[in-house]
């Protein structure tokens, strides 16, 4: 660090120091103005204000959830997009919600009801809800209370749950709107089935995960005998060969598959297989889903038990007969295996066709199980009558709206995943057999079917129960009275896929269905959406499928709006992965918990920590963290980043006089010093390079700018340099300082105070908190007025200089050539010597003697001298691109003691680059070495001889 004293506070600085502790405590400022922001509404939107409207709806968190790393990486990123929006002059929403979570949150009550010895059903529906919601209101707000820790400058006022009555009203319209259209109907189909919790389940609540199992191979016989009339490899065969992982479906099994283009099966398409233990004869079919290179080339097609085989099934006309029970046992199609759970049934299949001379081999087999991300069961793929939304009507309207650019994916790459994934779609399964969430709008007219729902029976679908019985009694009430019988209604008792309800999000949290509200009017479109890649298929396209059925008609957005797309960026995240650069995730144990992280460094810290390793819009990021002591040397470097903001503040505070930036004003250009053009000119390119990178989504690139600017320039350089002005000493002592003199120390002043003024409205997005603290006791600026509401500064374009910035980071690179070379020289701090510079460069040369004074100050030089050519006297040299730094040292140091300590150097060197020479010679090293640390090898090799040349040049400059 610097080696010029820190100069005695002036009486009014002291005062005003007193408004920033000599300490900073993370902790008791982040809480402080969490709650001036928030009880001053500072985040709280009109839709009526000016300035262009901007708005993000935060992805809702599960309410179940807690703070996990994810959420503290996402949450920086959005709140860094909207609080710069905010410093530009936008009308800013960030509006904040949660998740109900069905599936969790049903289990966690499910759970606690089982631990007291009883059940949900023994409870009832009304009971098991109003439990629900007190759970809710009980602890389901965690991750709420933990995100606001985070400094989240969302409108907390605006929040949003997704069963909030005024978003269950936007579901059941969404429901009712698009069964009139035709997309929502009700049928069987093959859906992801949970044994444990008794309900379908969405793919993305479905984990795979990869397990040893076994490759069954069995025989199935052809029913005819041999295929006599067979040519080549099937000639005389008298049976087929499959292979499966699941023994116990082939008792559903309802054909036997090849590929059309198969030559060893082409005479037997069209014949039948009878299948073992069961007897049923079973056609061979001919489909190209099969790949005849894996296994033998035939397929067991059981088209109730897995949905390749639905396809196949569907494309041949095959039946469909489900051996299985919603509870995961066999069922009575089973037959002798009725009962059994699916696994038992699985051993006892096993046993039975070995028995019965059909099994050919085992074979271990690892393969990817899916289970149940909430059941933590494997699913089974079951047919079941459920609801269903028509997905390719929905994903046409959005595929059009891609290929005129809508959205805007940032990285772009991932546009291709959304288009993929819309292109090749299955309807939506979106019933779910719970009791908490969105009940569906269907009443089912049970008087038509003896008082019971079967899949006979008629339904309604109605805004609500009066308008149900309305519905019921205009189609059926006529007959029902003729037969005698009285309208009887029954509401589904299933729930909505959390997903509908999360589909409807960026715009049932603006008031839609209301198509006057104020919000929706101003805030829809939003403008980004922030989000991780591995919910693209899930939630983001299905945000832009519902969007394209509500918010526009015939292609024209409704509402006089440009696009009916629900934001208009998408900027994906990528992971952040542990120490050891592996994804965190709750099965491998190795997630990190935020929270101690910002009890430990502050929540400013973890967001500047987490934003500056983004290398790039969608990269993974790692974050290092020692599990045994709790530190994490990243987050650690942002706090220490942080205490040097506050510590250059406070020197400010000190050295201003009792003035702010506001009353101290703008410096006369006339009358800035060289090192004062330098910095402002730095500040505009830094303002306008910031700027650009955070509208543009590059935040890490944003912070490492803005890290190094404020630690390297603006602390180490900029302090340094204005301290001798700041605190100037008269020329003869006792007599008062000159106007001259007075003028200068005010325009450091006025410099020191606009270069940190401005850079704390820059950083804010990324450390609101010590940002807003550091503000303030710079400012003044009273209670009620936030950094946070402020205007980002106006580029000043007449202080960039582009040419001085490049000159001038010449000059400090040649301060630190000097300051270096005293060092070898082993010169006393308070010890003066001459340092002359050689340069033919004219540019050069004038602005190092512009700024002898600063080099003077910094390096206690006697003497300055900028020369042409070099000089013959005894010096220490230095080369820094075409300039020479020599530092004339004879009479000032013992030169024979300075030849010694250089031979040992020479000495030290060249023991090492033989010891890495002969590894590097080594051909067991170099060979069989990771390439890695052979390259390290190598380095360190050219740095041992780059040092050893080095200290050969000086000694040799020394002479004799």
């Amino acid at each position: 660090m610097p080696e010029a004293a820190c100069p005695a506070p002036s009486p009014d600085g002291a005062a005003a120091a007193e408004a920033l502790p000599k300490t900073y405590d993370p902790s008791g400022t982040e809480a402080r103005w969490q709650a001036a922001w928030e009880a001053a509404g500072a985040f709280h939107p009109d839709p009526n204000a000016p300035g262009e409207p901007f708005s993000v709806v935060i992805p809702p968190p599960n309410v179940t959830g807690s703070l996990h790393m994810g959420h503290g990486f996402e949450t920086a990123l959005i709140d860094t997009i909207v609080r710069f929006q905010r410093l530009r002059g936008r009308n800013v929403l960030c509006l904040p919600g949660t998740d109900h979570a069905s599936i969790a949150v049903q289990s966690i009550l499910e759970k606690q009801i089982k631990a007291e010895g009883g059940s949900k059903d023994d409870l009832g529906r009304d009971a098991f809800l109003e439990r629900a919601w007190a759970w809710k209101a009980e602890s389901g707000g965690t991750i709420v209370g933990q995100l606001r820790r985070l400094g989240y400058s969302v409108d907390w006022r605006r929040e949003r749950f997704t069963l909030d009555p005024s978003l269950n009203k936007a579901v059941v319209e969404a429901f009712v709107r698009l069964h009139e259209q035709g997309l929502i109907y009700r049928g069987e189909y093959l859906v992801n089935w949970c044994p444990a919790s008794g309900s379908a389940v969405s793919d993305l609540e479905v984990e795979m995960k990869e397990l040893d199992g076994h490759l069954w191979h069995f025989r199935y016989p052809l029913t005819d005998g041999a295929a006599g009339d067979a040519a080549g490899d099937t000639a005389g065969l008298d049976h087929l060969v499959v292979a499966t992982t699941r023994p116990e479906t082939l008792l559903g099994d309802t054909g036997v598959a090849v590929h059309p283009d198969d030559p060893r099966y082409a005479a037997l398409v069209g014949r039948t297989i009878t299948l073992p233990l069961v007897g049923r004869q079973i056609p061979i079919v001919a489909d190209a889903h099969v790949d005849p290179a894996f296994g033998t080339g035939c397929v067991k097609v059981t088209p109730a038990h897995d949905p390749n085989d639905f396809a196949i099934g569907a494309r041949h006309g095959l039946p469909l007969i489900t051996v299985m029970a919603k509870d995961g046992s066999m069922n009575a199609a089973a037959g002798r295996f009725a009962g059994l759970d699916r696994f038992e049934a699985r051993a006892a299949v096993v046993a039975a066709m070995e028995a019965e001379g059909f099994l050919v081999k085992v074979e271990p087999h690892r393969h990817s199980v899916p289970f149940s991300d909430r059941g933590k069961v494997p699913v089974e793929p079951l047919l079941s009558t459920q609801w269903f939304a028509r997905a390719e009507p929905l994903a046409a309207r959005c595929r059009a709206a891609l290929d005129q650019g809508e959205p805007r994916f940032v990285p772009q790459r991932w546009e291709k995943v959304y288009r993929d994934w819309l292109t090749d779609i299955r309807d939506w399964c979106i019933s779910r057999q719970l009791w908490w969430g969105h009940r569906i709008p269907a009443w089912f007219v049970v008087s038509e079917t003896n008082g019971v729902i079967s899949d006979a029976t008629p339904y309604v679908v109605a805004r609500d129960a009066e308008e149900a019985q309305s519905k019921a009694e205009a189609q059926f009430g006529a007959a029902s009275r003729a037969a005698g019988r009285a309208l009887q209604l029954e509401q589904d008792p299933d729930v909505l896929d959390t997903w509908f309800s999360s589909g409807l999000w960026p715009f049932s949290t603006l008031g839609w269905p209301d198509a006057n509200a104020a919000d929706l009017a101003t805030w829809y479109p939003t403008s980004v959406l922030v989000t991780g890649f591995d919910i693209i298929f899930f939630w983001v396209a299905r945000m832009t499928m519902l969007a394209g059925a509500f918010l526009q008609e015939d292609g024209v957005p409704v509402g006089g709006r440009d696009t009916w797309i629900p934001f208009r960026d998408v900027m994906i995240h990528g992971l952040v992965r542990d120490e050891n650069n592996r994804k965190m995730s709750k099965s491998a144990g190795n997630g990190i918990d935020p929270l101690p992280l910002i009890e430990r460094y502050g929540a400013d810290a973890l967001r500047f920590a987490l934003v500056r390793e983004v290398a790039g819009a969608g990269q993974d990021i790692r974050l290092d963290y020692d599990r045994a002591s709790g530190n994490s040397a990243t987050v650690e470097g942002a706090r220490n980043f942080a205490n040097k903001l506050w510590n250059a503040t406070r020197f400010a505070l000190i050295n201003l006089g009792g003035e702010t930036p506001a009353s101290l004003g703008e410096p006369d250009p006339a009358a800035l010093t060289l090192a004062d053009r330098w910095i402002l000119s730095r500040l505009a390119r830094v303002n306008g390079e910031t700027a650009e990178r955070y509208g543009s989504y590059a935040l890490g690139e944003a912070a490492k700018g803005l890290y190094e600017f404020a630690w390297n320039e603006v602390c180490d350089w900029t302090i340094e340099l204005l301290k001798r002005r700041l605190n100037p000493r008269p020329a003869v002592e006792g007599k008062p300082l000159s106007a001259e003199v007075l003028a200068d120390q005010r325009v450091a002043r006025q410099v020191l105070a606009k270069v940190l003024n401005e850079l704390l409205v820059l950083l804010h997005p990324l450390m609101p908190h010590l940002s807003e603290e550091l503000w303030h006791g710079l400012t003044g600026a009273p209670e009620g007025t936030f950094l946070a509401l402020q205007a980002w500064p106006a580029l000043d374009a007449a202080a960039l200089d582009a040419a001085l910035e490049a000159q001038f980071a010449e000059l400090i690179e040649a301060i630190r050539v000097v300051r270096n070379l005293r060092a070898v020289a082993g010169l006393k701090p308070s010890q003066a010597a001459p340092v002359v510079f050689v340069t033919g460069r004219p540019e050069l040369a004038a602005v190092l003697r512009a700024g002898s004074g600063d080099i003077t100050a910094l390096t206690r030089a006697a003497s300055v001298e900028v020369r042409k050519t070099s000089t013959s006297a005894r010096c220490l040299a230095a080369v820094s691109g075409e300039l020479q730094v020599l530092l004339p040292i004879e009479g000032l140091v013992d030169l024979d003691a300075l030849r010694g300590r250089l031979e040992k150097d020479i000495a030290k060197a060249e023991k090492e680059i033989k010891g890495l020479a002969g590894r590097l010679a080594n051909p067991n090293f170099a060979g069989k070495a990771p390439p890695e640390v052979v390259a390290e090898c190598q380095a360190n090799l050219a740095e041992a001889e780059a040092q050893a040349a080095l200290a050969r040049q000086r000694l040799a400059d020394l002479g004799a």
